[in-house]
Order: structure tokens, then sequence, then C-alpha cells
């Protein structure tokens, strides 16, 4: 019994040592005051859990990844940057409407490009239909990742035509994440580097430093074939975004096709990305072409925990601020850090449309309960919040007055702004915008507005599990 004791103690000795030790870090590191007392605190008071937990979800900053675009003296900066100056010419101002946005270039240290087409995709038929068209018509390079993949008919249907360009002697490159495609077999991937395609996996965890960095995701989604067209936005790979999954039945996404020199700045976040993973800086093409005189101007903004600033967040905050007539914005998960909650709330007390779309069916029912926690207040400030009930709604999608559209992977949670390596392409044109407010109003036509009684009408355990949930907004 005494030896018992004695091991006890010394467990309880070493466990409370490294709760302190873990304090000091989650002090000096972490981003925001409430996450560092809440973590200072379970660290101390339940180390034996609080320890492991902190190690594994308590870090917001991604270590070891290497941006050749920030000031790093690699070699992957070096090259990077002499490429840069082949897209100089395509650098155009932005229009007078939107000049505001100027400090987005700052964040995506990227320029504003001239010269684009661009096409919204709407749903998966239509927007795998153009992916496959694309990948089909490649000549001599694709470059295609994925946050999800799955093993079923359309993930089998993109191995095969993968498999086939492979063949053909197109180089195919393949990056996925670990965590969202962990359900992948082998014999898939297998199969793709039978064909000739190299694969990769984005594993945050890789490098003896990096072994804890487990809560970091690849979230990105981008196809680019031959360096001449680009394909971004929220669709993963399975067949429920088909919608042929009767559980979640009808799923609503949007997708960009981009033809023009903005394929450049879609090449490089790959090209970062596939260098984490494997080392190697790929051969493309970087000789950007317009694909008309009087295209459309995109700007190209990659995030993540890498960053030096919390650029996901930031990009929402400061397109909220310059909204002067509307906001409009979907998002799957909707539990936004303080700032773009000041910033949702500020701009409809300026008079702004300020108008949320979320899903009325949850496939996360954390994120599903913590939305209620906060929704209250944004209600009584005059932010209009629509549930989608024709179906499961997944587009990243934000509309700023008459001229300024994004679509991307960015969710308004704490997971896109902190957590995950993200992407979203900017639209400067009335045109397009145009075409994205029809759409935003048909979802709007397809949704039920919020009011707080919704709230208040809940029963008491379920405004408890709300606010608990709430609590678990940092690695939701």
């Amino acid at each position: 019994m005494a030896v018992l004791k004695r091991r006890l103690l010394w467990i309880s000795l070493v466990a409370h040592t490294l709760g302190i030790v873990s304090s000091v870090d989650a002090l000096m590191s972490t981003r925001t005051a409430p996450g560092a007392v809440a973590w200072i605190v379970s660290l101390n008071t339940f180390p034996y859990v609080s320890v492991p937990a902190y190690w594994v979800f308590g870090d917001n900053r991604f270590s070891g990844y290497v941006i050749g675009r920030k000031e790093v003296d690699s070699r992957l900066h070096r090259e990077l940057a002499q490429k840069m100056s082949l897209v100089e010419q395509y650098a155009a101002p932005f229009p007078s409407a939107q000049q505001s946005f100027e400090v987005m270039e700052r964040l995506a240290k990227m320029p504003l490009l001239r010269g684009n087409n661009v096409e919204l995709l709407i749903d998966g038929e239509t927007t795998f239909a153009s992916i496959f068209a694309g990948i089909d018509a490649a000549e001599h390079y694709l470059l295609v990742q994925f946050y999800i993949v799955r093993d079923d008919v359309l993930g089998l249907e993109l191995k095969h035509r993968l498999a086939a360009r492979a063949r053909d002697g197109v180089k195919v490159y393949f990056l996925y994440d670990e965590i969202g495609s962990y359900l992948l077999p082998r014999r898939y991937l297998d199969d793709l580097r039978d064909a000739g395609v190299l694969v990769r996996s984005f594993h945050s965890s890789q490098g003896s430093g990096n072994r804890f960095q487990l809560n970091f995701r690849n979230h990105r989604k981008i196809v680019i074939a031959d360096g001449r067209f680009g394909w971004v936005g929220g669709l993963n790979v399975g067949d429920e975004y088909l919608g042929q999954d009767p559980r979640i039945a009808a799923w609503r996404d949007t997708h960009l096709k981009i033809e023009g020199p903005a394929v450049f700045s879609l090449q490089l976040p790959y090209l970062e990305d596939w260098h984490w993973s494997s080392g190697d800086i790929l051969e493309l093409d970087w000789q950007p072409q317009s694909a008309a005189n009087n295209g459309v101007p995109i700007l190209i903004l990659p995030s993540g925990p890498a960053d030096r600033f919390e650029t996901a967040s930031l990009m929402v905050q400061h397109a909220l601020a310059t909204a002067r007539r509307r906001a409009w914005i979907s998002s799957p998960y909707f539990v936004p850090d303080e700032g773009v909650q000041s910033a949702l709330k500020l701009a409809a007390l300026r008079g702004v449309d300020v108008r949320v779309l979320i899903p009325e069916r949850p496939d996360n029912i954390l994120t599903y309960l913590a939305a209620f926690a906060f929704t209250q207040p944004l209600l009584e400030a005059g932010v209009k919040i629509y549930r989608y009930k024709a179906g499961f709604l997944h587009t990243k999608t934000l509309l700023v007055d008459e001229g300024a559209s994004s679509v991307g992977t960015v969710n308004l949670d704490n997971r896109s702004f902190r957590l995950n390596f993200e992407i979203s392409a900017w639209v400067f044109d009335e045109t397009f915008a145009q075409r994205m407010g029809t759409v935003f109003e048909q979802d709007f036509a397809n949704s039920r507005e919020m009011s707080t009684t919704d709230i208040l009408n809940q029963p008491w355990w379920f405004k408890v599990a709300s606010r608990a949930a709430y609590l678990a907004a940092p690695v939701l």
C-alpha cells in the first residue's frame, strides 16, 4: 500500500508539474485571452486529462510549415520570389467602389490580377462535370487537392480519370488531408500510384517537432489543369456532395471555375502544401495568360495557422467593415469569434443589410448547439439569420454591396479562422456580383428567418447544452 501511495504521489507531482509548464506555454502562445485563461485553469486543476488535450488541441500555430511568400529565407521563398515578377503585368487596381479591399492584398501577399474568366458552379453535378471535363482536357499536368476523398462512386470516377490521364503521359499530383480522408483505403492510393500518379498526404504531424499537431487540417479544395484553368470552392469528393446520401438528402454547394492569371495565384498555395508534404518543389507553368482583355479581376487569398495574423478572421471582419448596403454570408458552420460577431453587429447597426445563411439541419450537433449561444445578441442588433431548409447547406460565400464576392473554403468558425488551411477567391465584378445575389435570393427563398423567440422558447436544458457547446468553440 505504501508503494502504491508513493507511485500515485509521483504521478500527481509529474502531472501537476507538466500542467504548470503547459500553462506557461498557453500563457505565451494562446491567441485569445479567454482561451489562455480556460487552458491555464484546466491545466492546473485537472492536468491528467488537460495536459495531453492541450498538446493535441491547444496549439494555434503550425510549427515547421514553410510559406515561401513570407519572410523566410528558404529555397522555396527564393524560387517563388522570382516567379512573382512574372505576374506583375497583370496586377490591377481595385475598382473605385472597392478600393478599401486593398488591405486584402497585404493579407494574401498576392496582387489582384486582371484578365480572368470566371464561372459560378452551383451544386455537385455541375461542378464535377466541369472538373472532369478539365481533367480530361489537360495536356501537361494536373494538380488535385481535396480535404475529403471517399472510396465511393464519385471517388472512383475521380480515381479512374486521374489514372487514365497519368497513363496518357500527363503529370498528375494528388494531395489529400490525412484526417479528412482517414477512411480512404490504401488500395485507392495504390491504384493511383500504380498508374503513375504522384500521391501525397498532408499530415500535419510529420517531423519530430510536430508530432502532436493533430488538430490542424488542410481544408482546401483545388484542381488546376496546365496552369490555365482552376477550380476552387466548397465541394469535396463523395457521393453525399452529389446529394446521394439519404441521411443528408439534397446538398447545396458552390464552386468556381477560373481561367486566366489568377490561376497563377491558385498554384502558389498548392505548391507550398506539396512542398510541406514532400519536400519537393514542383516544376509548373508560371507564365500567366490572359483569358480576356476585359476579364474580371480576382484576388486569391490563402489562409492558415502558419500565418502571422489570423488571416481568415481578419478577411471577414474587413469585408463586413467595408459594407455600405449589404453583406450576405453563407456558412454551414456558424461559430464566429468575438471579432466577427462584433463586425456583424456593427454592420447591422450602421444600417447594412446583414444576412447570414446557415443550415436548418446540421451535420454536426456541437456546432448546431453552439450557434444558439450568441445568436440572440446578433438578432437584437439587426443581423438577419436564415436557416436553409431545402437540404444541407455547405456553401462558403460572401457578397458585399454591388461588386465584391467571395467563394472558397472558409467557414465562420474557429477551426477555419485559426486551425485550418483555407483558400478564398475574391471576384470584383458587378455582373458576377449580380449572379451571386440572385443565387443568394434563391437560397433565402428556401429558408426561414430566425427570430429571438427561436432561442427564448427553447427548453432550459437546450440553453445549457448550447452554452456548454459554445465553450468547445476553440476546437469546433
